[in-house]
């Protein structure tokens, strides 16, 4: 049977390893490359939003060299869908397995769907390294849309992770499927040559649609690549991986992850990128140690390719086995922080994401530790909120001797709890929709368990809305990580929002850069100007509390009463659910937060050792 299929695209945005497409293509005589634009779905902001289009006009460029295109419909799937089915005559509908619980429950209402309409269904995994089921003990056929009955799963723990119960491991774990053949372009495939494109791509629907649709808008993705960096279709023994992102020096987008693709994955480099050889690539593989790069780093230490995999524009399999390559015969790095080692954090997080109920909340969550988080949108609004560069949240107009506030929209924005390093890192993240991870882990430790002791899930949101790189998943697992709720349990491990940013950075350039209303200030004031003599912040343009605000809790005093809610909140028993507090409004200027912890719970009395026991506090870690 020849049949009509659609291939679904959500993530896995490329040609390359997609078995779901060459599936789609197998017996295929007509072939829709399809994306459905659900306005409903997710908070993406406008970063995720434009690194999305740029995704998809790439895919679509992909397509149009092998002569075919990609259609692009806005609505819901389960309206959408119904309608192309019968516009189109489909008989078979395909596409990548999504873990997450509300697309696990939209594809089993979307396959009911196309059974009604008679049409087959073939979904394939290649999001992630394995089948995230595989580890997950009874749990549910695929499919069903119920997330797996049991909260205890056995994952795919890296080697050698640390504080983590690794007895859980599969003993069986082996390396992920190598991906299949790499596609080449209609136009190079002579007569009787095997190319490892899916053969429905060189026999596709015309450019336009047949049937008028009603309803949902239905166009092609638009214009192919723009100018600026979209490396050529790669030919035969090539990854198959294209930049979804193009160079844009209005953005900021470094050249790290397109340099790492054209490099490590064998792609020619684009007309816009300096070439750059194999062997240093090589090398800095080999060497990568995550916990050694740099937050401050203004050019980027890391790969800088969580976004790339997030959409699906680079197969996470490719990745692996390109690495495996690298790695063979040569000293590098081992899990869990070398790059394998993060792709198997990644299975971690997914599998966990995929197991574990209500794995993006507090309340419901088997794994995660119940804290009684301040309800304090004061707090919140701080640490997420930016301002133009040179006002101050409720400050009085600017003396004349320093510079007037700008009333230029598109001039430099800055953060507002009044420490340098953490409103950097927030002004980069709302600019450019990334930041480091050890950035992630300062900021979201000082909204939690650090500094402020807001909720971990106001946190989830905003990474949500802000981040190219925001995946369900490790988003949630990260947030219960860093906060303290689960898997990581020092509790009283604090980053310090003034000297961890020194480690790397002592004079403060990653601070200039995105906080430009503190740029004159000296290297010994630049993490701390509220410390600066007034003739110092004069003579810098800037004063605290006028030009840049107050800090919004005194970081020891926050940090040593935050420790004790979370001891206190280790020690209680049971799973039931904490009170929300009302934190006490702030006080200006400086904002800070009562010293003294507030009461807690009396525990009843215990024999002589233990009492010796409990009377160690725990001391707080500063780093």
């Amino acid at each position: 049977m020849q049949h009509s299929s659609i291939h679904w695209f959500r993530k896995g945005l490329r040609l390359h390893d997609n078995p779901a497409l060459l599936a789609a293509a197998t017996d295929c005589r007509r072939l829709h490359p399809l994306f459905i634009l659900d306005p409903s779905s997710g908070r993406a902001g406008a970063n995720a939003r434009r690194f999305l289009l740029d995704a998809l006009r790439d895919l679509d460029g992909s397509l149009r060299e092998m002569g075919s295109r990609l259609f692009v419909v806005r609505g819901c799937p389960e309206e959408v869908l119904p309608c192309l089915f019968h516009a189109w005559g489909t008989t078979r509908l395909t596409f990548e397995v999504n873990t997450e619980p509300l697309a696990r429950r939209r594809d089993a209402a979307v396959a009911e769907l196309a059974a009604r309409h008679g049409v087959d269904v073939i979904r394939e995994v290649s999001h992630t390294l394995y089948d995230t089921e595989r580890w997950v003990p009874g749990a549910v056929p695929r499919g069903t849309g119920d997330p797996a009955p049991v909260p205890s799963v056995s994952l795919p723990l890296p080697p050698q992770s640390p504080r983590l119960e690794r007895r859980q491991s599969p003993p069986d774990l082996q390396p992920p499927a190598e991906p299949p053949g790499i596609p080449r372009t209609a136009g190079e495939a002579g007569p009787g040559t095997h190319t490892g494109a899916p053969p429905g791509l060189l026999h596709p629907v015309s450019g336009q649609p047949r049937h008028r649709l009603r309803g949902p808008h239905l166009g092609g993705a638009g214009p192919g690549p723009r100018r600026g960096g979209s490396s050529p279709l790669p030919r035969r023994g090539d990854s198959g991986a294209r930049p979804a992102r193009h160079l844009h020096e209005e953005d900021g987008q470094c050249l790290v992850p397109i340099t790492l693709i054209s490099g490590l994955l064998r792609l020619p480099p684009s007309r816009n990128i300096i070439p750059v050889c194999v062997s240093p690539i090589q090398a800095w593989v080999c060497g990568f140690k995550k916990p050694e790069t740099e937050p401050t780093s203004l050019s980027p230490s890391t790969t800088v390719l969580s976004p790339y995999l997030k959409f699906g524009c680079l197969s996470v399999r490719t990745f692996w086995w390109r690495l495996d390559e690298v790695y063979q015969g040569r000293e590098h790095s081992q899990p869990p922080v070398s790059l394998h080692g993060q792709l198997l954090w990644r299975e971690f997080f997914y599998t966990a994401g995929a197991s574990i109920p209500n794995f993006n909340r507090m309340i419901g969550n088997p794994v995660c530790l119940q804290v009684d988080w301040d309800d304090n949108p004061q707090h919140l609004r701080a640490w997420r909120e930016v301002l133009p560069s040179g006002i101050s949240p409720k400050s009085p107009d600017p003396p004349q001797k320093c510079p007037p506030a700008p009333s230029n929209p598109n001039a430099p924005h800055q953060g507002q709890t009044g420490y340098p390093f953490i409103d950097a890192i927030m002004t980069q993240l709302r600019a450019e929709g990334w930041i480091h991870h050890l950035a992630r882990h300062a900021v979201a430790c000082f909204l939690t368990r650090g500094d402020l002791w807001v909720s971990w899930e106001e946190g989830l949101k905003v990474f949500e809305e802000l981040l190219l790189d925001a995946d369900w998943s490790l988003n949630a697992g990260n947030w219960l990580w860093l906060s303290g709720s689960a898997f990581f349990h020092r509790y009283f491990h604090v980053y310090s929002p003034v000297a961890f940013g020194k480690k790397t950075d002592r004079d403060g350039a990653y601070i200039r850069k995105y906080l430009p209303v503190l740029k004159d200030f000296p290297a010994e004031y630049i993490y701390e100007p509220w410390k600066a003599p007034r003739a110092v912040q004069e003579r810098a343009g800037c004063l605290v509390g006028t030009h840049y605000p107050w800090p919004i809790v005194e970081h020891r005093a926050a940090s040593e009463r935050n420790l004790g809610r979370m001891k206190a909140a280790r020690a209680r028993k049971g799973n039931e659910s904490p009170k929300r507090h009302q934190a006490p409004p702030a006080a200006l200027p400086p904002p800070w937060l009562p010293s003294s912890p507030p009461g807690t719970k009396r525990e009843p009395p215990a024999s002589p050792s233990v009492a010796k026991s409990r009377s160690k506090k725990p001391k707080i870690e500063q780093c």
